[in-house]
């Protein structure tokens, strides 16, 4: 049996704020499998997107274990942390965080400017991500030309280009109607069944609901961990 993409062991994370101490994770331990599409939901303050910024590489427990794809990344330095983020995983956040002036082509670009590949094969690259995602008509309109679901299918066109381990959604649909956040869910679903882990943190559960299973964080614990009506269907 392959070993979980994701394990996470007895994880804390502490802050000092204004001479107080915030414990936002409080011995977490969690296993993600491969090919599996979790959320991750909380009330604000539960620790989600302290958990979020962990699992992402952005931030390093203050203890405990954290792997990510057989690598111990919890006792790397930044600039190793660096290079984790960049090879194994992919970030789609609320707010697109697109160039405004730069074609879709050249955002979804961007990752791989500083990864060595000749120009040609990121161009290459670029496109067959955006194609992937719907997009493939809209390569060179920039986000002002987009809809709001265009901007996120650009941004996990962006995501994936790299073919990421994990992909890390954030509030992923937070600025979009209820209309285009289904299709953003369904093309995450699609992702899915293509064979990509994906990892979302939400605080809606219609959007959770999407996902094979919830994990629900409060207090910085988890508090349950349960599969979804729609994973067992």
């Amino acid at each position: 049996m392959n070993p979980p993409i994701i394990r996470v062991g007895d994880l804390t994370r502490r802050y000092e704020m204004g001479g107080e101490t915030i414990h936002a994770l409080r011995g977490v331990s969690l296993e993600i499998e491969r090919n599996e599409y979790i959320a991750i939901m909380g009330p604000s303050g539960s620790g989600k997107s302290t958990m979020m910024n962990v699992l992402g590489c952005l931030d390093t427990p203050t203890s405990g274990e954290y792997w990510l794809n057989g690598l111990e990344v919890s006792r790397l330095g930044d600039d190793a942390l660096a290079r984790v983020r960049n090879r194994e995983i992919g970030f789609v956040f609320q707010t697109f965080n697109l160039l405004p002036r730069a074609s879709a082509l050249h955002n979804v670009e961007l990752p791989m400017v500083y990864s060595g590949l000749a120009a040609a094969e990121r161009r290459g690259r670029a496109a067959a991500a955006l194609d992937r995602v719907g997009l493939a008509n809209r390569m060179r309109h920039r986000p002002n030309e987009l809809s709001g679901g265009q901007r996120q299918r650009v941004a996990i066109a962006r995501a994936l280009v790299n073919e990421p381990s994990i992909l890390l959604a954030d509030e992923p649909t937070g600025n979009l109607d209820s209309t285009t956040s289904a299709e953003i869910m369904h093309l995450f679903e699609e992702l899915h069944r293509q064979g990509q882990t994906v990892v979302m943190v939400t605080h809606e559960p219609d959007i959770a609901a999407h996902a094979e299973r919830v994990v629900t964080l409060r207090d910085g614990r988890v508090d349950s961990d349960r599969v979804t009506q729609g994973a067992a269907a």
